[in-house]
């Protein structure tokens, strides 16, 4: 395990629960590509509700217009790491043909470490 603490940047990938990339879900295909990429840790979140640029709504709610749930996608990691994954990432998002949201923002790391089991 890397030592993670002070400075880092916070990745946040938002896009649909049915988005798609070769034939699986784009939310776990991007975790598993972070994966393998060695960054230090993603988690994806499960929204309630969400519109973006076709100012479609997307809802839980029962007779809702849409089922399409909001994703987001955490990425931690050292700034230079985040840089280099997030320009790997168009290829995802082209070849999906999927629109999103991508965003950065500087973060603290205060506490990292991994089970002791």
């Amino acid at each position: 395990m890397k030592n993670l603490t002070g400075n880092a940047t916070l990745l946040r990938i938002f896009i649909g629960e049915l988005d798609m990339y070769k034939h699986k879900p784009l939310y776990e295909a991007i975790v598993l590509f972070a994966k393998r990429k060695g960054l230090a840790g993603a988690t994806v979140l499960r929204g309630l509700m969400s519109y973006g640029a076709n100012s479609t709504i997307h809802s839980a709610k029962l007779f809702a217009l849409s089922e399409d749930l909001p994703i987001i996608v955490e990425i931690v990691d050292e700034e230079e790491k985040i840089q280099q994954f997030v320009k790997l990432l168009e290829p995802y998002f082209e070849s999906s043909q999927y629109g999103g949201l991508v965003t950065m923002e500087k973060i603290q790391v205060i506490y990292y470490r991994n089970s002791k089991k």
